[in-house]
């Protein structure tokens, strides 16, 4: 059977973290993950963790300056300190609430030399997080979403974990994103299994619950079933509604 993950990021925003995570378990979700809890006490996140049973499958290193258009800092060339003050709060409190994973967020960039100072980046965030067994996750996103956003395509991601050469780097496959930026999931997702460390789940176009749109999920979970995926798929969809009303997709998927 299937498991699933619900994104705090996006689902029970109403909520406190701690709260959302509660309302994931009654849900029936299997495990929580997150963008930025950083405003948040870790201790209060890992009593709700405790409690419900869940876990907190990943987070994200903090953008930045938000106001000042900041999408992540990992990859933009002389704000090396910044971003590394950035990965080692994202590595500390993953490893307060026992996430195993921190999804590096890396900015608005082009060009050799931000290839250069993400690849440099990469390679301290990994030995950073080697020290606590923590996986460092990269993600594409579509230039719709995320304009100017320096990963945009799987290729990319995997020939920068390549070059990077850590075993706890790997790939966020997010169907939403590849979806819009290159698509052929199956056979990428089948080619790139072994660099994969999450994959998460949203329709396309308009990133509501996964039950409608140009994906067919139930294709694409059946396919990860058989390749013997067996870990939480991600659900990082804005609801259309309320987060409980847009659920019915979960019991039907599960």
């Amino acid at each position: 059977m299937t498991r699933f993950s619900a994104n705090l990021g996006f689902l029970w925003q109403e909520l406190s973290l701690p709260d959302a995570i509660r309302a994931a378990k009654s849900a029936g979700f299997d495990a929580v993950e997150c963008h930025y809890p950083y405003d948040t006490p870790a201790e209060a996140v890992r009593q709700a963790l405790e409690e419900t049973g869940l876990s907190m499958l990943g987070l994200n290193t903090a953008r930045g300056n938000i106001a000042a258009g900041d999408n992540g800092l990992v990859a933009i060339p002389g704000r090396e300190d910044e971003a590394r003050r950035l990965i080692d709060q994202a590595i500390d409190y993953a490893a307060a609430i026992d996430a195993r994973n921190v999804h590096v967020m890396a900015g608005k960039a082009a060009g050799d030399e931000a290839r250069g100072t993400f690849i440099a980046n990469l390679r301290y965030a990994c030995e950073r997080a080697g020290k606590t067994g923590t996986t460092i996750l990269i993600e594409p996103l579509n230039y719709r979403d995320a304009p100017g956003y320096f990963l945009q395509t799987a290729d990319q991601a995997l020939d920068i974990i390549a070059t990077v050469g850590a075993a706890n780097l790997k790939l966020m496959f997010d169907c939403y994103h590849l979806q819009i930026m290159q698509g052929d999931l199956i056979r990428r997702l089948r080619d790139h299994m072994a660099a994969i460390g999450h994959i998460q789940i949203a329709a396309v176009p308009d990133r509501r619950e996964p039950d409608h749109g140009e994906i067919d999920y139930r294709h694409i979970l059946q396919f990860l079933e058989k390749l013997g995926y067996d870990r939480p798929i991600g659900a990082e969809y804005r609801p259309a509604t309320t987060t409980d009303a847009g659920l019915a997709w979960l019991q039907a998927y599960k």
